[in-house]
């Protein structure tokens, strides 16, 4: 039987993207014998499998011109190679211990549903999937058709490719898959995860909707791991690939299940709203699984939440600067101390609110480089960071300052040129600074906030304090805890555990003040 017991992101909903292999002492020490023998035993017959495969998918285009290429594959290379590379393809999980692959219900064919959606994505594992789907085509990343083996698996499968890191090759993709999936049965039956990345199977995550977007039904399809021991999830944080890979070759068998769902026909307004007709599908595979449905998604490699537009942290940045000064041995008068020199250095102007790791350290007073650099991290990419984002996001949670207070400061050092207002770009800057990470859709607030083009510091106060969605927003993100603020009895708090409380009561008009 499947099961999750992981560290909450909300009391709500339990956090999907963190999953760690727990071993008892027994399951520990037969892992370890069982695996020295099974898991490299494994991985080489895996591995024959997957060098006996290749040269068969190259087989399949070779020799075709390139307009033929952008056709589906008919005839001989069609159903005899088909069949050889579905037989060498269960060899390879076969090998790996998937002994039986249950699959209950039927499988649409293609006039009834062009593309299959697949839920919950736990890892690279899930493709045994295209097995109970006759190798149905997917999308995949344009960067791995350069690796062995699988870049022929995917020339073979004719996948649509997609470089995440460029806007047109997207458009591209999507303009590629909404013609197959509208082609009457031109081009064969797809296959997509919708949530686009992996999580630990304890609720599902926004879908995203490239699935959705030419308003034809799908059919759902569940996939199952009921074992005591779950080991083929990977996730954001926690388990690596090769340790599920060791863990999940390391027992005798694995068991996996895919279930098909009834197809679902989208509604006129669902074919109109592809996020709508996403949703919809999301919540009733979620019913079907036992799971909660969320609008948590992986935005830039950090997970979030969606609210109003704006993208939540589920593991503040702030709070773990928090942790990391009260493990250097700050207290409640260090941080703040700490925090007025960093005020004090964004409004100078004459350094810049950008500062290095080794600056960093010398205003939070740290003799510990290496934690100012994991603070950097929390927060940049690169060798610098904002001091605006460190400032207003953990002084939000320190407790130091009310919010009113910490807006006019926040206000005052995006307004730049002391317009009395904010443009959209500016906007999106002082929100990103008071949550800790970018926000790319801060539109709606900006329309919320803003009177005649203009938005000025007393209509953002009051959008943020009064409207239900960013209400929500400010007291759940950027407000000290309730049970224990982050710096209590001049000692700093690590929180983690308790990074989101929706259900707790809040004192509005005190917090404002």
């Amino acid at each position: 039987m499947e099961r999750h017991d992981y560290h909450s992101a909300t009391h709500e909903y339990p956090h999907p993207f963190i999953h760690k292999v727990k071993l008892t002492r027994t399951q520990r020490i037969r892992g370890i014998i069982l695996g020295s023998i099974l898991f490299p035993l494994r991985v080489i017959l895996a591995a024959i499998c997957f060098l006996l495969m290749w040269p068969i998918a190259r087989l399949r285009l070779a020799g075709l011109s390139e307009e033929e290429r952008s056709r589906p594959v008919k005839g001989w290379r069609y159903w005899l190679l088909n069949w050889i590379v579905m037989r060498l393809s269960r060899g390879v999980y076969f090998c790996l211990g998937f002994l039986w692959v249950k699959v209950k219900g039927r499988r649409a064919d293609l006039r009834e549903a062009p593309v299959l959606v697949v839920a919950p994505h736990s890892g690279f594992l899930d493709m045994l999937v295209l097995f109970g789907t006759n190798l149905a085509a997917v999308v995949s990343r344009s960067e791995n058709r350069n690796l062995p083996v699988i870049g022929a698996l995917l020339e073979f499968n004719q996948a649509v490719l997609v470089s995440r890191k460029d806007p047109e090759s997207r458009k591209k993709a999507i303009a590629q898959v909404t013609e197959r999936l509208t082609s009457d049965g031109y081009w064969p039956q797809m296959l997509m995860f919708p949530e686009g990345t992996t999580t630990n199977g304890s609720a599902l995550i926004k879908f995203k909707p490239g699935a959705f977007l030419a308003g034809v039904p799908v059919q759902p399809v569940l996939l199952h791991y009921p074992n005591k021991l779950d080991t083929v999830r990977w996730t954001y944080k926690g388990t690596t690939w090769v340790e599920s890979l060791w863990h999940t070759t390391s027992q005798f068998y694995t068991n996996s299940t895919i279930e098909f769902l009834p197809v679902y026909n989208p509604s006129q307004e669902e074919k109109n709203d592809p996020n709508l007709y996403a949703d919809n599908v999301q919540k009733l595979m979620a019913k079907a699984l036992g799971v909660p449905a969320t609008d948590y998604v992986m935005e830039g490699r950090v997970p979030v939440s969606k609210l109003g537009g704006l993208s939540v942290p589920l593991e503040s940045p702030a709070r773990e600067t928090l942790s990391l000064l009260h493990r250097n041995g700050l207290g409640a008068h260090e941080v703040k101390a700490a925090l007025d020199r960093m005020i004090d250095r964004c409004q100078s102007g004459a350094q810049g609110s950008k500062a290095s790791a080794e600056e960093l350290a010398s205003i939070l007073g740290l003799t510990d480089e290496q934690t100012a650099v994991t603070i950097c991290g929390l927060y940049s990419k690169d060798e610098t960071v904002d001091l605006r984002q460190i400032y207003l996001s953990v002084a939000a949670l320190s407790g130091f300052v009310s919010f009113k207070s910490l807006l006019h400061t926040a206000f005052t050092l995006f307004d730049r040129e002391g317009r009395g207002s904010l443009s959209a770009e500016e906007l999106s800057g002082l929100m990103g600074a008071l949550l800790g990470i970018p926000q790319r859709n801060t539109a709606d607030l900006y329309t919320q906030a803003s009177s005649e083009g203009q938005l000025t510091e007393d209509n953002l106060l009051r959008v943020l304090t009064t409207h239900p969605t960013y209400q929500r927003v400010v007291n759940e993100y950027m407000q000290p805890e309730e049970s224990g603020s982050t710096l209590a009895n001049g000692k700093a708090v690590n929180n983690n555990r308790d990074m989101h409380n929706s259900n707790r009561s809040l004192h509005y008009n005190k917090k404002f003040e």
